[in-house]
């Protein structure tokens, strides 16, 4: 199998590094966190370059894009620990490109595609954990249309988003709508995360809303494994760095009057950390490829690679910090945030436990060994 990347992904790639080297710096990253965790104005130079329009069909505006192509700029966006919420856009735009009626496409995916709307998901319960098939939010049909109550926790950048993708019971099944911000009964608290990004807690009080689908939890399964991949992708740009920063550090770093990079012991660890991130990096390819297989081999996929990259991101970051000494936990250097934030990737889109249990409760008896 080639996995080459084409010309064009690989201008892609450039083009969107150059962007995270010139006009996303990491003072503008700590400026931009300092003032909540989301920057519009960084949102729509993400989409000027074209990137919220990738995976949007042509017929909308888009560029008609696929899983790579997005696995590129994710990767890429990892580099420079982006916080805006480029992989929401992605996850949102595969449910409403698939599952959507004709007049909500014509509505939103060209706004998606032209950044003038951020459009985010809106799924986690507390008593759901990473379960996708736990919903207590209610819909009711009305005579305009339908009408939500819910409560969704840390909902990405939920408080500055335009709308969202809201799972909620609908005569006893899962459906899935779409809900504006600012709509009436619709309330948010907005609060940052531990990478640095921007969360909210979403109340919905008979808030109106557009049915996107009846069959909510096919069109839900679709959204996180697209975000599934795209964190990948991300988690691999992040590691990338944090290795090149730790070498960096070691080869720079002097004790008895040579550079501590030549002692045995931490060339064993940083070689450990290498081997980890071309695994993770494998797999994130793996999860991209299959994102166009039949459901239930896509989802047994996507537990697969968020297995193997939330222990090579524990690893990773964990080795970095324990490598760079103290100042590998002050907030002035670079290697903490490459920290926190895989410690919260790891946690995004469920855990490695979770994952590890969905990939266990697919296993055969020869768990595939010997078939």
């Amino acid at each position: 199998m080639d996995f080459n990347f084409s010309d064009d992904q690989e201008q892609l790639r450039d083009a969107v590094r150059r962007w995270v080297d010139k006009g996303y710096t990491f003072e503008r990253r700590r400026t931009i966190v300092a003032a909540g965790g989301f920057d519009r104005a960084a949102y729509g130079e993400l989409a000027e370059l074209g990137l919220a329009a990738l995976t949007v069909p042509e017929a909308h505006g888009g560029m008609g894009q696929g899983a790579i192509d997005a696995m590129v700029v994710m990767e890429e966006l990892g580099r420079g620990i982006v916080l805006e919420p480029l992989a929401q856009t992605y996850a949102a735009t595969a449910a409403l490109g698939q599952y959507a009626g004709a007049d909500l496409q014509e509505r939103w995916l060209p706004q998606i595609a032209s950044g003038e709307a951020l459009v985010v998901l809106a799924q986690q319960e507390r008593k759901a954990r990473y379960r996708l098939d736990v919903c207590e939010a209610k819909a009711a049909q009305t005579q305009a249309g339908y009408a939500l109550t819910a409560i969704k926790s840390i909902v990405p950048a939920g408080d500055q988003a335009d709308a969202f993708l809201v799972p909620a019971q609908l005569g006893g099944a899962i459906a899935l709508f779409l809900v504006e911000r600012t709509a009436s009964g619709v309330a948010t608290q907005g609060y940052g995360l531990q990478d640095g990004s921007r969360g909210a807690e979403l109340t919905l009080t008979d808030a109106p809303a557009a049915l996107v689908t009846t069959d909510g939890l096919a069109a839900l399964e679709l959204a996180v494994d697209t975000g599934i991949a795209a964190a990948c992708a991300y988690a691999v740009g992040v590691m990338d760095q944090t290795v090149r920063v730790t070498a960096d550090y070691l080869n720079q770093r002097k004790q008895f009057g040579v550079a501590i990079a030549s002692f045995q012991a931490l060339r064993h660890r940083m070689a450990d950390m290498k081997m980890q991130l071309e695994l993770a990096r494998s797999m994130s390819y793996y999860a991209s490829l299959k994102l166009g297989a039949p459901a239930a081999e896509r989802r047994r996929a996507l537990a697969r690679a968020k297995v193997q990259l939330g222990q090579s991101m524990r690893f990773v970051g964990q080795q970095a910090v324990q490598l760079s000494g103290g100042i590998g936990v002050t907030d002035e250097y670079i290697v903490s945030h490459y920290f926190k934030t895989l410690t919260q990737l790891e946690m995004t889109w469920g855990d490695s436990l979770h994952h590890l249990g969905e990939v266990s409760s697919h296993m055969q008896e020869t768990a595939g060994v010997f078939a």
